[in-house]
């Protein structure tokens, strides 16, 4: 247990059919590392994971819903991937607003997986390189970013990476961009 994240609040954004990994394994590094660390989402109660399309491990409670949040209440923002979390959070104003306030206030942000379809919707990824699950690539292609082929991308505090095969060089680079604090150029 390290303490280079003391005094840091990260939110967890995720809904039903979030890939069960990619909430999980930051989650822990993250609050190890010594954040505390809250799930946001859409509703109150639980969510439920994924793994391969199909349910895995406990549902997880949510702490806070997006109507009872502000980026000014985080020092830093995960995404977690799966198919159906990010296409379900990118339809919903309130939690998009949420992501981009975030890049508003030059705040760190990771987003791995199918999450930079969020990113997408938010606005903010034009001119900016990133990288996703391959089947992403094209999404972020016509929005305007760089997509490059690498297990872990940081643009300016934005942090992404392709699958949970990643997450270990996902966990370490969020990890050092949420201790190193905001970043003047992360923005949208």
């Amino acid at each position: 247990m390290s303490d280079e994240l003391n005094g840091k609040k990260v939110a967890f954004l995720a809904t039903n059919g979030f890939e069960y990994s990619e909430l999980t394994q930051p989650w822990d590094e993250i609050k190890a590392a010594g954040a505390e660390v809250e799930l946001v989402s859409l509703e109150s109660g639980e969510i439920q994971g994924e793994s391969g399309g199909e349910p895995k491990g406990d549902p997880k409670p949510v702490d806070k819903t997006v109507d009872q949040v502000s980026a000014g209440d985080y020092n830093a923002l995960v995404l977690p991937g799966g198919l159906a979390n990010p296409d379900t959070l990118r339809t919903n104003d309130k939690a998009v607003q949420f992501v981009r306030d975030f890049f508003a206030q030059h705040k760190p942000v990771g987003a791995i997986c199918h999450a930079p379809w969020v990113l997408i919707e938010a606005g903010v990824v034009d001119g900016r390189t990133l990288t996703s699950f391959p089947s992403v690539q094209t999404d972020l292609k016509n929005a305007g970013a760089t997509w490059v082929d690498r297990e872990v991308v940081c643009d300016e505090a934005l942090v992404t990476s392709r699958t949970p095969d990643d997450l270990d060089a996902f966990c370490a680079k969020v990890i050092e961009e949420i201790a190193e604090g905001k970043h003047e150029e992360q923005t949208t």
